[in-house]
């Protein structure tokens, strides 16, 4: 029996991670699972304390070990740690001795990804066998690449073998938001479902609904979304950059939240595409005033 299937073991341990519940994640009893489930969810628990950004509690507690899965995971925690170097190397090692383990497969994608080196996690990622996660990081690259067509592609395969899996619906959620019109409402209600479900919420489910909310224009509604994220989670990067954003879509002063968003996460995708735009104009601009002056 597949572990991740509705009547698997790892059900629900598996999907309070993706729906971003770390802390259910980390304190999930494992002491029933079968021995073939116990790293896999061993995994889902160190991952989740990287969320949570216990990382430096991951690296001491994988070292030492061999089992290619927990190497990957500390390469991860490495990362998280501002040591991406060390992450990537080890992962290409990996990728060259244990290409066909899910785990390295899901775990180095990520770190390739988050390196920049999308060709190469995306050669690791095609390996995977049936694997909805795999997949779905599949999915979010191809959206950062802006090759909407490839995702929607994987997303299509991934119905007919995947079915109402938590995590084809996030993958055809995420599309729908690149993909626009009718699909911002289906993309709006896999995210309010979780969000607003006390069994399911979380800050990062609560952002998603208000990413939704804004593209359909509902401002309000996004407001008191990201509101509710704020509240229970103050420091969370993705919730203050959002606000910001809905801050300059409704007029308003956008300065003291980008100095949280700053503090928080000084290097978070907002505030870095932010500063190269004003670098380009910067540079436009220049070329304007030479052109003036020779005039």
């Amino acid at each position: 029996m597949d572990p991740y299937s509705a009547e698997g073991e790892l059900i629900n341990i598996h999907n309070h991670f993706h729906q971003g519940q770390y802390q259910e994640v980390v304190d999930f009893d494992t002491s029933s699972l079968s021995p073939e489930n116990a790293l896999p969810a061993r995994v889902l628990q160190l991952r989740a304390q990287i969320a949570l950004g216990q990382a430096e509690d991951v690296v001491a507690d994988v070292q030492g070990e061999s089992e290619p899965a927990l190497v990957a995971v500390g390469a991860l925690a490495e990362q998280a740690l501002g040591k991406p170097e060390t992450a990537v190397k080890t992962i290409e090692k990996l990728a060259e001795s244990s290409s066909e383990d899910a785990i390295v497969q899901v775990v180095g994608g990520t770190v390739l990804q988050a390196a920049g080196k999308s060709e190469e996690a995306l050669s690791l990622l095609s390996k995977h066998s049936g694997n909805l996660e795999a997949v779905a990081l599949i999915v979010q690259i191809h959206l950062v690449q802006n090759r909407t067509d490839l995702a929607l592609k994987e997303v299509a395969a991934a119905r007919r073998w995947g079915q109402d899996s938590l995590l084809v619906n996030l993958a055809e959620s995420w599309v729908g938001l690149r993909l626009g019109g009718d699909k911002y409402q289906q993309a709006f209600y896999v995210f309010e479902e979780l969000a607003q479900a006390p069994a399911t919420s979380s800050v990062r489910s609560l952002v998603s609904q208000a990413v939704a909310e804004l593209h359909l224009g509902r401002t309000d509604e996004a407001k008191a979304a990201l509101d509710e994220a704020l509240k229970k989670e103050p420091g969370f990067a993705d919730a203050i950059a959002n606000s910001l954003i809905l801050e300059v879509i409704t007029g308003k002063g956008p300065q003291d939240l980008k100095g949280s968003l700053a503090n928080v996460d000084s290097q978070h995708p907002y505030l870095t595409d932010l500063a190269e735009k004003s670098e380009l104009f910067d540079k436009a601009a220049t070329k304007y005033k030479a052109k003036a002056a020779a005039a």
